[in-house]
């Protein structure tokens, strides 16, 4: 049976954008700048997007197009008796961990637009006690024992919605609605934020770079927001990849799911900081780091602000929409690969796909409250599905992806994957193959060196 393809170049533009542009670039990208200094971050990001974003993710694409398999597979396609498969192997278990704990975040979000949309978020809620309020708030949506479950449930119901479509009908379609909305989203809001009174000085932060900032750990934390924010080494990009058109010109179409990317992390700085600087949140203020940035510091801040439900709403749609395009995705690389190793069904694969997540994601959920006892090796569950699947299975599945491209592949692989046969000219080709070869797993090393020795 031939390989489903995507039907559009929109489409596959939209749906790889969706899976690049997901929570990682608009939840963590502000949090990762905020601890990092500022614009220096953002500068160091942009480079690395260069020298180790596009040069993975053109790996990932080659050997996705030129296998048509699964994140298994396409080790097996040109390597079959070898033990390379374990790269694939690595990918996919970081697809499940990450999908674990990405239906519960996803739930949050859900949560927090159906509170803006009823009100309930900003009852009881006074310039003076907002603080208090929205930290216990959060604290009751994110850890009481029911309400972050049943939301983690309706994510899973969403996405097996979507999903049973299959890639045209469900992916695909998804993505050419959702994409547009989600840019249409962050406009508006930097707008918004933009024309705030004393917002210049967030700008400033954002986007003026104090290079005495630069440390070692902030070059290494840019490395990693540069994997997470391209969904580098999840398998998506395996996956995605294996149902583009032969057509499809893959530097072309890496450039413009980074460029995406980048634009969107910038939007989200562009609301942000902004937004922060107008409403007196000062630099060190604890409340721009982690989950307090998102659903304690704006909901302040769309509290402040004439139509305060509307901006929440919108803000927090926009956030269910980069949520719900990550889940979906990542979800995707799980279901191919039960498809292709077990021939079965599209319906199939996915109920059983999910039938774990309906029992691991409220464990993950339970495990952030208090006395729940769930923890591994010093974390909660959820901790340790993000921690685990970021800090070693990402860097490890991109790290050996690179080398099997860039020296046990065929080298053919690349250079006919680029050229599309022969048919474009290779201009890219010898760069690429030196940075997938050498600089892509020389600065993944570098990362575990410094993080762990």
């Amino acid at each position: 049976m031939a390989k489903t393809q995507f039907n559009s170049r929109i489409g596959l533009i939209a749906a790889t954008v969706g899976s690049a542009v997901g929570l990682g670039a608009v939840w963590r990208f502000p949090n990762e700048v905020h601890s990092n200094g500022g614009a220096a971050f953002l500068l160091i990001y942009v480079a690395c997007l260069l020298l180790l974003g596009i040069p993975v993710m053109l790996a990932e694409f080659s050997l996705g197009r030129g296998a048509r398999g699964d994140a298994l597979s396409d080790f097996k396609r040109f390597t079959p008796r070898s033990h390379w498969w374990l790269a694939g192997a690595c990918a996919l278990f970081a697809s499940f961990l990450i999908s674990a704990f990405y239906m519960v975040v996803a739930g949050w979000t859900l949560e927090y637009l159906w509170q803006s949309v009823t009100g309930e978020l900003y009852e009881g809620v006074t310039v003076a006690n907002m603080d208090q309020v929205f930290t216990a708030k959060l604290s009751e949506n994110l850890t009481s024992t029911w309400q972050p479950i049943i939301w983690a449930l309706v994510v899973i119901g969403v996405n097996v919605l979507i999903l049973l479509q299959g890639v045209q009908k469900g992916i695909e379609r998804l993505s050419n609605l959702m994409m547009p909305l989600l840019f249409l989203l962050l406009l508006v809001l930097c707008c918004v934020s933009l024309s705030l009174p004393g917002a210049s000085a967030g700008v400033r932060y954002f986007l003026m770079p104090d290079f005495s900032v630069i440390t070692p750990d902030v070059c290494v934390d840019a490395l990693g927001q540069a994997f997470f924010s391209l969904s580098l080494g999840m398998g998506i990009l395996l996956t995605y990849s294996a149902y583009y058109p032969k057509d499809v010109k893959l530097t072309g179409t890496a450039f413009t799911v980074t460029g995406c990317a980048l634009l969107v992390a910038l939007l989200m700085g562009l609301i942000i900081f902004p937004a922060a600087a107008s409403f007196g949140l000062a630099d060190g203020d604890a409340q721009l780091q982690g989950t307090a940035l998102v659903f304690i510091t704006l909901p302040e801040i769309f509290y402040q602000m004439s139509g305060t439900r509307v901006w929440s709403i919108l803000f927090f749609l926009l956030l269910a929409i980069a949520a719900i395009t990550s889940t979906v995705s990542v979800s995707e690389v799980c279901i191919q690969c039960m498809q292709d190793r077990f021939k079965l069904s599209r319906k199939k694969s996915v109920l059983l796909v999910f039938l774990p997540f309906v029992i691991l994601s409220p464990l993950c959920s339970l495990s952030l409250g208090s006395g729940t006892g769930l923890r591994l090796f010093g974390m909660s569950l959820f901790d340790f599905c993000d921690n685990f699947s970021t800090n070693y299975l990402l860097p490890i599945a991109a790290f050996l992806t690179c080398i099997y491209v860039g020296f046990v592949a065929p080298r053919s692989l690349l250079k006919n994957e680029l050229t599309n046969d022969g048919t474009l000219r290779g201009k890219m080709y010898k760069p690429m193959m030196q940075l997938i070869r050498y600089v892509a797993p020389l600065l993944i090393i570098a990362i575990f060196i410094y993080k762990f020795f």
